[in-house]
């Protein structure tokens, strides 16, 4: 027993459990995963000097997000290198901010940056149409479209400037508690 290697240090268990909600076992489970999408490349123990970055198309196939009409742009997000390729870091950090136990405005922090399409850190009528293409397979008809945008619109943006910031945005679904319910991916 006492030659076991370990993944991970206990410097750096601490580390994670301290930057994310999950247990240390959880933390170990979500790195057996990651190591299963490319054990070639993954080495089975953690070092701080590996440089592991897997393809964000590879992790796109995982169950939690291959469903999900957002993927792209989730892994994108999380991405801290924006070089289509995911570290373990940004891996864990995806998954702790999607995680049940994450509070609601860290959450809505990150709907805001993944339902905003353009990057122009406002979600405008196109990030709105771009939104309601990936949710309804483009099963709405144009008129439907705009309604729902004019409707968004018209409860969201306070300040009238035909876009909603951050603030519009959390003010909204803190009127529709069910929103962050499904803002999420169980591991």
């Amino acid at each position: 027993m006492g030659n076991k290697q370990r993944v991970f240090t206990e410097e750096q268990l601490d580390e994670y459990q301290d930057c994310t909600v999950f247990t240390r076992k959880e933390i170990l489970r979500l790195y057996q995963r990651y190591r299963a999408l490319a054990p070639q490349v993954v080495p089975h123990h953690f070092s701080d000097t590996a440089d592991i970055k897997l393809p964000l198309e590879l992790i796109s196939q995982m169950p939690e997000l291959k469903e999900n009409p957002f993927h792209q742009k989730i892994l994108h997000v999380f991405s801290e290198d924006k070089q289509e390729k995911m570290t373990f870091n940004d891996f864990l950090n995806m998954f702790s901010i999607l995680s049940d136990l994450t509070p609601h405005h860290v959450k809505a922090y990150y709907a805001f940056k993944i339902y905003d399409f353009n990057s122009d850190n406002f979600i405008c009528q196109s990030d709105l149409e771009v939104m309601l293409s990936k949710l309804t397979g483009d099963e709405l008809s144009d008129e439907d479209v705009q309604m729902v945008c004019s409707k968004v619109m018209e409860e969201g943006d306070l300040d009238g400037d035909g876009k909603l910031s951050r603030a519009d945005f959390e003010y909204m679904i803190t009127r529709a508690p069910d929103f962050m319910s499904t803002f999420h991916i169980r591991i």
